[in-house]
């Protein structure tokens, strides 16, 4: 590919949970070459291998699918590729899910791939019996700790298994954990022949994966001056447009609503940074100091000059487990007085619990009064006026989910037998639910063997 050609990669998902929107008008909207999509957090993966224990084909994003039977014409006839992280812990469900979608269509010969071998669950006490202990990441506890409790463990796998999935010739991606960033990196790794020592061009794939990893987030979504971001219903979604030397400009559709300016771009590259000059991925450590970054034009911020190092020799595991139980209700109190009701409210739920005889300790339990400067506690100046309602949120956690559950019958009665003025009770009695743990552990690379496969509709 000569090196002045351009490769268009766009991020249409944050989370799972974002807008079906963005993604849908990426691809009607703009020319693209690759549409990328994030679907996956820590806890999620535990809340997919729940779902997995349940049903045996659930365990993965299903918003994925029905996305996909919405575009799917389009993704033919553009030839667009797609590289998602929508495994989760089921990757070849989704990839069913998926062939099902293209022979509804009537399509042939469109090639699926999925990347596995992240997840570790199934081998963590053969591993223990290698002698890894894999020790959280931030209180040093060897995991034999909670191993009982363990209820996911994925490893981050890099970006050249996304590579070598396209390389095979596949349209559709499906990965299961990986990091944000290689749903990027893996295209361009494809696109221009990058190496695994190219580790500057590897350092500023990463850099731009970690741009458009939040979706919206880097053109005026979640930003600080939000006045200034126009038409925030139709906010354009943010397209790389990526060279083979490694330089990239941010932008995004013409005509859809946001921004993309330094200020705008600088935002989500401070989101969950550690050391910016020691940005580690499985495929490379990205100096986040090192590169230029200035704008081109309206709507179009040019990054240039990164710098880069090898990777390290070990994966970063993502581990969920079961770490007690947790039941939070809420009730609206109206004014006059809103504030000090409220605290009479919340005193007379744990006199009435000890009285019964359940008492929680401090760290047990959570008083929050939203409307009188709970989001901004000790950060913003106190709320001058005198609130004229307040939301009482009130919580307990613990390992005994009996004591949990006990907490939330009495939070509804306060209605009848608390202070004037007391609603919004319609959500009924809090109950336990379960608590997730998340304990981040390293494992050498070479106990991981990632996996690629294709199948064709």
């Amino acid at each position: 590919m000569p090196a002045n050609d351009i490769i268009r990669i766009a991020n249409g998902q944050g989370f799972w949970g974002d807008s079906i929107l963005g993604p849908v008008r990426l691809v009607n909207e703009g020319p693209l070459d690759y549409l990328t999509l994030d679907y996956l957090a820590e806890v999620t993966m535990s809340i997919m291998q729940k779902l997995k224990s349940r049903k045996p084909d659930a365990g993965y994003a299903t918003d994925f699918v029905t996305l996909i039977d919405r575009v799917l014409p389009q993704l033919v006839e553009k030839d667009i590729k797609v590289v998602a992280n929508a495994g989760g812990v089921n990757p070849h469900a989704c990839k069913d899910a998926v062939l099902e979608v293209i022979k509804k269509h009537g399509y042939e010969g469109v090639k699926v791939a999925v990347v596995e071998g992240d997840d570790i669950l199934g081998d963590l006490d053969d591993l223990m019996a290698q002698g890894e202990e894999f020790r959280n990441m931030d209180t040093g506890e060897p995991l034999s700790a909670v191993r009982d409790r363990v209820s996911s463990a994925n490893v981050y796998l890099g970006a050249f298994p996304i590579a070598e999935a396209l390389d095979q010739g596949a349209q559709i991606v499906i990965t299961g954990r990986g990091t944000d960033p290689g749903l990027v990196i893996g295209p361009l790794i494809h696109e221009f022949g990058w190496k695994p020592d190219d580790y500057d061009k590897i350092a500023a794939g990463t850099v731009a994966g970690h741009i458009v990893e939040c979706g919206a987030q880097c053109t005026g979504g979640n930003y600080t001056d939000w006045r200034d971001v126009k038409d925030m219903a139709r906010i354009g979604y943010p397209v790389i447009e990526a060279s083979a030397d490694g330089s990239f400009v941010v932008t995004k559709h013409e005509g859809t609503g946001g921004m993309v300016t330094v200020s705008s771009v600088t935002h989500q590259l401070a989101y969950e940074m550690g050391d910016p000059a020691n940005y580690i991925t499985p495929d490379g450590v990205a100096d986040f100091t090192s590169f230029s970054i200035e704008q081109e034009g309206p709507d179009r911020v040019r990054v240039s000059g990164v710098k880069g190092g090898p990777p390290t020799p070990t994966y970063k595991v993502s581990m969920s487990y079961h770490d007690g139980w947790k039941a939070t209700g809420q009730l609206t109190i109206s004014g006059p007085d809103a504030l000090e009701k409220a605290r009479l409210c919340a005193q007379v739920v744990w006199d009435r619990l000890a009285f019964d005889g359940y008492e929680y300790a401090d760290e047990e339990r959570m008083v929050e009064f939203v409307g009188a400067n709970v989001c901004h506690d000790g950060i913003a100046s106190a709320q001058a006026a005198e609130p004229s309602e307040v939301v009482l949120r009130m919580g307990v956690k613990g390992p005994d989910r009996d004591k949990v559950n006990r907490f939330g019958p009495e939070l509804v009665p306060l209605v009848t037998s608390g202070p004037p003025g007391v609603t919004g009770f319609a959500g009924g009695r809090p109950k336990a639910t379960e608590i997730i743990g998340y304990w981040p552990a390293l494992l050498r690379k070479e106990l991981v063997t990632p996996r690629v496969s294709v199948f064709t509709a």
